[in-house]
């Protein structure tokens, strides 16, 4: 069965594009990457990418007259390269409509915390102001509202008392690199199926433990 073919979309360090990079160089893992996409020179992903034989371009939102344009150029590329998922990977940049319905049911997002809770930016901090118990990462199908869409896959981590922004991120990071591929490869295979705005994943199970933090 052919793979499906991935364009990733960055704008910084791309620790998550490094998680499916290393997914995709299973031999068994029925998705590759064919384009790797950032709006600013300087990121570090593109430099992963290139360093490891990956095609990369960068397009440069400030070039632009408009949100439609930029987002434009960037389906082009993304349909030349043959593309069936995008994957938004630290893309700092809103989308239009056009993108977005453009690739509708074909496009996800990882975003560091449970949707629908905590949206946005700063989401750590603001569990912890919140006094939040747990936290996580949704991977989730993309809607023209942000952090919006049917979601596919959640990770969750306790939240501990000694706990800043940046040592939960560091926690929720490890589960993103997890859960993305997960996710990809779900898709790929065809086991994700989408109903109502709600996702439903063919042979998967509910974990069937409890947590509570703190312990009872």
């Amino acid at each position: 069965m052919a793979k499906l073919k991935l364009g990733v979309l960055i704008s910084g360090r791309g620790s998550n594009l490094q998680a499916l990079m290393e997914a995709c160089a299973e031999a068994t893992y029925p998705a590759e990457i064919v384009l790797v996409i950032s709006n600013k020179a300087d990121a570090v992903g593109i430099e992963r990418a290139a360093a490891a034989g990956l095609p990369t371009l960068v397009i440069d939102h400030r070039k632009y007259p408009n949100r439609a344009e930029f987002d434009a150029e960037m389906t082009a590329a993304l349909d030349a390269a043959g593309v069936g998922l995008v994957c938004l990977a630290g893309f700092m940049r809103l989308l239009s409509e056009e993108f977005v319905s453009h690739w509708h049911d074909r496009m996800i997002n990882i975003h560091p915390s449970l949707l629908p809770a905590f949206k946005g930016l700063n989401v750590q901090a603001r569990a912890i102001e919140a006094g939040a118990r747990f936290s996580g990462c949704t991977v989730h199908y993309v809607r023209h509202e942000m952090d919006v869409g049917p979601i596919i896959v959640q990770a969750v981590v306790p939240i501990h008392a000694d706990d800043d922004a940046d040592s939960l991120a560091a926690r929720i990071l490890a589960q993103e690199h997890v859960i993305y591929p997960a996710a990809v490869k779900w898709i790929a295979e065809g086991w994700v199926r989408i109903e109502d705005e709600r996702t439903s994943i063919d042979g998967s199970t509910p974990p069937m433990g409890i947590l509570s933090n703190p312990s009872p």
